[in-house]
């Protein structure tokens, strides 16, 4: 099990590159994380829905993503409240005090869930959540050491220097923890470290002996392109220079799935900014509204900060503005929650597309292929361009067939073809939305798109290449896999596991 000393010190990234490793010397791995947090998520080949992180683990693996490896999803709607995805079906929207009242109820599927996939492989790697000394939420805990003494798994903490402090949360973090509890801890991994690790050696040794725990290894800061978990991840802080084809992406509050965007920033001459404000936004080739948890919630704070009057400004001078999922609805006409599935009442879009959604309680979760229908505007080089992904969505939104984008049907299930998605083409005006998550990862899909806005500017494509999204993702991987077979005794990694507790 990869526990973590504080949140974001890298374990997901961490139990990726174990999960590669395994595999690569012949193992039939599998990730697994009891209880995510996390608005990126995912929909198998059976419609279930599940964090990113255990996708990408898996991918590492090389295994298919299953809800086995992540039972309880988490997904934030308010400061104080969350959805929760149990075995990858919605489950009840809880504050985070009712949540903590009711969580002993569901041990039962992260055991059930554990002992299926334990069965089915050699080795599980068990990611943990946050830190294991939150000592005020230790109480029925199945999430850090509660989960290992589940699965009777002996612990790597990960402690993340580039924060400074790292002996002291090393030690700080055994030190809270019951005594049989240390004693499961069997190795400690210093991550994000910059510079000579010889200056770090003689602070090593002496917290071997304050603690009796060996380090098994300092990582660098490791150089790989592998999708970040949560909204801490650094894609979408901070600021990016302003390159040849600059593309926007809304920082919507809950913005959910940003993971869609990722191919863009291996194009290039592509700047990628997540941006929110009117001051951010600037001048991009294209804005992009992003999948969120809480449409209706965006789409106001979208209008209280200014940002619709800029969007619906640049739509009509010309921009390119593509929204996916929640960003598509907010595109529409109007947004209707009868039922009360996020905040109730009828709601104005911002009225670029000709489309209305209505909020259901069923959410649409399924994988899904087809192709581009007739794409006019800028974008007209996608028509009949295949397509494939998934969509995770309570709305159902209502377009005329003539505005369609796309015609898609269910991979894994009987389906006939329906028409999905909407554009608004005017001689001024390129808008288009849809609610299938990873349409750009689709070969060729972006570097059509790029192509299109670098003709708009009158500009050369000679820079842009078609990209295989899937063998680089599996490039990345393996480049991870070396940085730990060359920075972590993986040796001594491998008598931890085979010892057990």
């Amino acid at each position: 099990m990869v526990q973590g000393t504080m949140s974001n010190a890298g374990k997901s990234l961490v139990t990726a590159g174990l999960c590669r490793v395994f595999y690569q010397d012949g193992k039939k791995v599998a990730p697994y994380k009891s209880q995510n947090m996390a608005l990126n998520s995912f929909i198998t080949k059976d419609g279930k829905e599940m964090g990113r992180a255990q996708v990408v683990q898996a991918e590492a693996a090389n295994v298919e993503p299953d809800v086995l490896m992540n039972p309880i999803l988490l997904k934030p709607t308010s400061n104080s409240g969350s959805q929760i995805v149990l075995m990858g079906e919605p489950y009840a929207v809880k504050t985070a005090m009712d949540y903590y009242a009711m969580k002993n109820s569901l041990r039962p599927y992260v055991v059930d869930s554990f002992n299926k996939l334990s069965a089915q492989n050699d080795v599980i790697v068990i990611e943990g959540a946050g830190s294991p000394a939150e000592i005020n939420i230790k109480k029925d805990d199945f999430v850090n050491m509660g989960m290992a003494k589940i699965a009777k798994a002996p612990v790597l903490l990960v402690a993340d220097i580039d924060r400074g402090g790292v002996f002291a949360s090393i030690y700080g973090t055994l030190m809270l923890l019951d005594e049989d509890e240390r004693a499961m801890v069997k190795g400690v991994i210093i991550n994000k470290f910059r510079g000579d690790v010889e200056i770090l050696k003689p602070g090593l040794k002496m917290i071997e002996e304050k603690t009796g725990v060996p380090v098994v290894g300092v990582l660098p800061m490791l150089d790989v392109d592998i999708e970040d978990e949560d909204s801490l991840s650094e894609r979408i802080s901070g600021h990016k220079d302003v390159k040849l084809i600059d593309i926007a992406v809304v920082k919507l509050p809950r913005m959910s799935n940003y993971t869609d965007f990722n191919v863009f920033e291996l194009i290039p001459g592509v700047s990628l900014r997540y941006v929110s404000s009117t001051r951010e936004m600037g001048n991009p080739d294209m804005v992009i509204l992003p999948g969120t948890k809480n449409t209706i919630g965006d789409l106001k704070w979208l209008r209280q900060s200014g940002l619709e009057a800029a969007i619906l400004k640049k739509a009509s001078n010309g921009t390119c503005i593509f929204g996916i999922c929640g960003g598509y609805q907010i595109l529409g006409k109007k947004l209707s929650d009868p039922l009360g599935v996020e905040e109730g009442g009828d709601i104005p879009g911002l009225g670029l597309l000709d489309a209305e959604t209505v909020f259901i309680e069923k959410k649409r979760t399924i994988q899904m292929e087809g192709r581009f229908g007739k794409v006019g505007g800028i974008f007209s080089a996608l028509s009949n361009r295949p397509l494939f992904g998934y969509e995770i969505h309570s709305g159902v939104t209502n377009v005329k067939p003539e505005n369609a984008l796309t015609k898609i049907k269910p991979i894994h299930e009987e389906g006939e073809e329906m028409l999905e998605g909407a554009q608004t083409i005017t001689e001024r005006m390129n808008v288009y939305g849809t609610y299938v998550h990873g349409i750009f990862d689709c070969e060729g899909v972006a570097t059509t798109i790029v192509e299109a806005l670098l003709q708009q500017k009158g500009l050369q494509l000679e820079d842009v290449k078609t990209i295989n999204f899937a063998d680089y993702k599996q490039q990345q991987y393996d480049l991870l896999a070396e940085s730990v077979r060359k920075n972590l005794d993986m040796k001594k990694i491998y008598e931890i596991l085979e010892a057990g507790v």
